[in-house]
């Protein structure tokens, strides 16, 4: 699988290295496939490096002075070799493939062969002297590139509002998490918003009842077989016998409990489930929002 951006650098020190990594992390975070040229395995025939470079989206070279030198004058060093790869490749591609940012090189030199090109760049240089330092403008310059974007901003959508979108797209896809709605135990007490999940799964294997609710009144609530149960029932009497418990399944669709009150559920396993109803929670509209929810604790009849 190809890359979304592949990264070229000169291995100038231990700091720069670490630098080089930060950035391309923060890309991935933006949401890009990113290849580091550390990372290719270049084998005898030297062939993994042109391999990731061609089949890349696009090339992104961290420019410092030391690369420059390593382009220039070192043919047989590694940033030489990428040199030379990169521009025999750089003729079938278009000029928006390849781009450079520069970092401690405040003269934005470019390597001999890039010159002609004309390359997008992007200042990354450091200016303590008058507290400048490189951030998200130049982050969302290098994004606006990737994706073909003009420099002209006057349609853009900021990088901030950009996350904030995805952050809530993100917590809903959270809350469908079916791991969220399940518990493999055969007894426990759980709280369920109906409202987020069609039906709550109790239990496992032979042992498990998917169980539907809805809202019935502040004390009550509706239960439904909808989730694949054979049968339900409301079990009338508080002091029954849970090994005649099953006398209490009816073949309706539903039953509605108050508060207190226990079911009986049968799976298509034949094994019964009992559920107590320890709250009913109606959605509460206001600042301080509660959603529709409730509270009961279940046990699986596994010896019945």
């Amino acid at each position: 699988m190809s890359a979304d951006l592949f990264i070229s650098y000169a291995w100038t020190s231990t700091a720069h290295r670490e630098w080089v990594r930060l950035l391309a992390s923060q890309l991935h975070l933006i949401g890009y496939d990113i290849k580091l040229d550390e990372e290719v395995d270049y084998g005898s025939s030297l062939t993994g490096f042109m391999r990731q470079v061609t089949e890349a989206a696009h090339v992104l070279l961290i420019v410092d002075e030391n690369y420059v030198d390593r382009a220039n004058n070192k043919p047989e060093s590694g940033v030489g070799k990428e040199t030379k790869w990169m521009n025999e490749a750089f003729l079938s591609k278009p000029a928006t493939w390849l781009s450079v940012v520069f970092i401690n090189n405040p003269e934005s030199l470019l390597p001999d062969w890039l010159k002609d090109h004309d390359p997008k760049g992007f200042d990354f240089n450091f200016y303590p002297e008058m507290n400048e330092f490189p951030g998200s403008l130049q982050l969302e310059e290098i994004w606006r590139w990737v994706e073909g974007l003009p420099a002209n901003k006057a349609h853009a959508v900021p990088l901030s509002v950009v996350r904030k979108r995805a952050a809530r797209l993100e917590r809903i896809g959270a809350l469908r998490d079916k791991a969220l709605y399940a518990n493999p135990a055969l007894k426990e007490r759980v709280t369920f918003r109906y409202r987020d999940h069609a039906h709550y799964t109790i239990g496992h294997g032979e042992y498990e009842f998917k169980v539907a609710f809805s809202g019935a009144s502040t004390n009550s609530v509706h239960v439904y077989i909808d989730g694949g149960l054979e049968a339900i029932g409301l079990i009338a009497d508080p002091t029954y016998n849970p090994h005649t418990v099953a006398s209490y399944l009816t073949p309706g669709r539903a039953v509605s409990p108050d508060v207190g009150q226990r079911i009986v559920l049968l799976n298509s396993h034949g094994v019964l489930c009992i559920i107590a109803i320890d709250e009913v929670q109606s959605e509460v509209n206001t600042k301080d929002y509660v959603p529709e929810h409730v509270t009961f604790t279940y046990e699986v009849l596994v010896n019945d």
